[in-house]
């Protein structure tokens, strides 16, 4: 008789746990995807003259790549060619770094980059092809080139365009793009170049810009150029993050340009369902931590 009323009572226990039908409670764990995103990277100049001083080419990346890592997809903006005889220099607006730097990016575990800026044309076209080529060797995919971007993780697909509004405003052109992306992926993420330098929050463009690219399709968006972190708007529920900030330069001339935003956002399948936040500091130049 006890046997019996034990057995009922554990039956009615196993009908109280939810099930799902043909979805093994492992897939339910894994769902889940993050995304972190950093504001601009400027691997030249004075940044890559340290770390040739210090004799270590990760050196930029050393206090911030346990937590780059610490994503299924790290996306940044690239604000300089990659070439291999890079010559060095302090000054100036002519960007460039060598592949020993450049592979840092690998070391802080960045798996897309935007070319998408105004220096990325420092060393002209072939230097592009020549930073296009070390990204593909080394497993970067990298957007700003018309081109979709897409990862898939846990059965999602995330797409990434890449925009830049400060050499020229194809905003028609862009828009189709973006259309015609969002057609082909469950999550549409896209880094912008635009705004005014030195500013703390967007102008009237960007939000106009802004506006137009959600009703698009865009369900998040990735500023940067300003070289200070500007403010944060939800447009129709949608992420849109004017700028980041600096991550990796070498403007230590002022507080705010030491200053970056790193964002970590996290998707069950197509929803966001999580936002974090750390903020960066380039306490020795050219290389930023979290602090608090």
């Amino acid at each position: 008789m006890l046997d019996k009323l034990i057995s009922s009572i554990f039956v009615f226990l196993l009908s109280l746990v939810p099930t799902f039908p043909n979805q093994p409670l492992n897939e339910l764990k894994n769902n889940q995807t993050t995304i972190i995103f950093v504001g601009d990277i400027m691997l030249g100049r004075s940044v890559m003259g340290k770390a040739i001083e210090v004799g270590d080419n990760y050196y930029p990346f050393r206090k911030t790549s346990e937590v780059l890592n610490n994503a299924d997809i790290t996306f940044a903006n690239l604000e300089n060619p990659i070439v291999k005889n890079c010559p060095g220099t302090i000054g100036g607006f002519k960007f460039c770094t060598n592949y020993e730097i450049a592979n840092g990016l690998t070391f802080a575990g960045i798996d897309i980059v935007s070319l998408a800026n105004n220096h990325s044309g420092n060393y002209g076209l072939e230097g592009l092809t020549e930073t296009k080529k070390f990204l593909s060797d080394n497993n970067i995919s990298y957007v700003g080139d018309s081109n979709l971007a897409i990862k898939e993780v846990n059965g999602t697909k995330f797409g990434f365009l890449g925009f830049d509004y400060t050499l020229k405003n194809n905003l028609d052109n862009d828009l189709k793009l973006i259309k015609d992306s969002k057609g082909k992926v469950d999550v549409l993420i896209i880094g912008v170049h635009w705004g005014d330098e030195y500013k703390d929050e967007a102008n009237s463009l960007q939000r106009t810009i802004a506006k137009k690219m959600i009703e698009a399709g865009v369900d998040v968006i990735i500023g940067g150029h300003p070289h200070w972190i500007e403010d944060y708007e939800e447009i129709n529920g949608k992420s849109v993050y004017y700028s980041l900030g600096n991550f990796i330069f070498d403007q230590m001339w002022s507080e705010e340009t030491k200053k970056g935003l790193v964002v970590k956002l996290t998707f069950d399948r197509t929803n966001l369902v999580k936002k974090e936040e750390f903020n960066t500091y380039i306490k020795s130049i050219g290389q930023p931590e979290i602090v608090d």
